[in-house]
């Protein structure tokens, strides 16, 4: 009982501290974080794009941080744009039909870390997700297709970001 008190005590030291997360973010003196709108500039527009995959990265930070979301001025600020929304067949049956389609969505990140500037990046992100030609990219299909692309979207710009990868 004794082992698990002391354990339980040293968790909650290191939560407290605010420095350390276990989802391996390093946010430093950070206490806000500023994820600005990201508009659809791809040739091709899903209307619920842009709000869907802000909302996944603010909720990304928020839930695997302790950083506290904030409209302006904040420590780390994520700006950008989604710059690529495409489907693509991937696969043919043969009688040269499409089998397989992806969809492919790109997003070119600013960040600014105002307590440590040498962190500051602009890249752009790319993920995928395949679905079947027969399906329609609607409804439940889309729905799980933007969750595949945005978990890993948002775990990459984590990463590059604040994960020290």
């Amino acid at each position: 009982m004794r082992k698990i008190s002391i354990f339980l005590f040293f968790i909650s030291t290191l939560q407290a501290c605010g420095i350390y997360s276990f989802s391996g973010g390093d946010i430093g003196d950070a206490k806000t974080i500023q994820v600005d709108y990201f508009q659809n500039v791809a040739p091709l527009v899903e209307p619920t794009l842009s709000q869907k995959f802000t909302t996944a990265l603010q909720d990304l930070f928020t839930r695997q941080t302790n950083l506290s979301a904030t409209n302006s001025n904040g420590d780390l600020h994520f700006e950008g744009e989604i710059t690529d929304y495409r489907i693509i067949p991937i696969s043919a049956t043969a009688d040269q039909r499409a089998a397989q389609n992806r969809l492919t969505i790109g997003v070119r990140v600013r960040f600014t870390n105002k307590k440590k500037e040498e962190d500051n990046f602009e890249r752009t992100f790319s993920f995928y997700s395949d679905f079947g030609a027969n399906q329609q990219l609607t409804g439940s299909v889309l729905e799980s297709a933007f969750e595949e692309i945005f978990e890993r979207l948002t775990q990459d710009i984590f990463n590059a970001s604040i994960g020290n990868w």
